[in-house]
């Protein structure tokens, strides 16, 4: 059974930095694209980024490009998000998911099979 689990979240200031990890367990890691999405009080999941299974290929949604950045250790079977110049609205629960492909290329939640219990991150402004 694939488990993910996210950690790092946190408060931080407006302007800060913080990376978000997400490890993958039960399953071969580098078999699996991963994503990562987030969700804020009262709002719809929404789609962060997402990475091929190679690492190779990124995409990020338009509210992100340019201050996150996605990245995978397949030796520590570990998918991270890097995200800086921290807004405000960059605030919410942070979730990462997998799909056993070798790219996700739709922003859909429903594309993924596996989720993290999610963590959560405050921007203080």
């Amino acid at each position: 059974q694939v488990q993910l689990v996210e950690s790092g979240g946190g408060l931080v200031q407006a302007g800060g930095s913080l990376r978000l990890s997400c490890a993958l367990s039960g399953g071969t890691f580098s078999d699996y694209a991963m994503g990562w999405f987030r969700q804020a009080p009262g709002k719809e999941r929404e789609f962060v980024g997402g990475i091929s299974r190679g690492g190779s290929r990124t995409n990020y949604a338009g509210s992100v490009k340019g201050r996150f950045t996605i990245s995978r250790d397949n030796a520590k079977n570990t998918v991270y998000l890097q995200m800086t110049s921290l807004k405000a609205e960059d605030t919410a629960v942070y979730y990462c998911a997998a799909k056993r492909v070798a790219v996700v290329l739709s922003p859909n939640a429903n594309q993924y099979d596996y989720w993290g219990q999610g963590t959560p991150v405050t921007v203080s402004s």
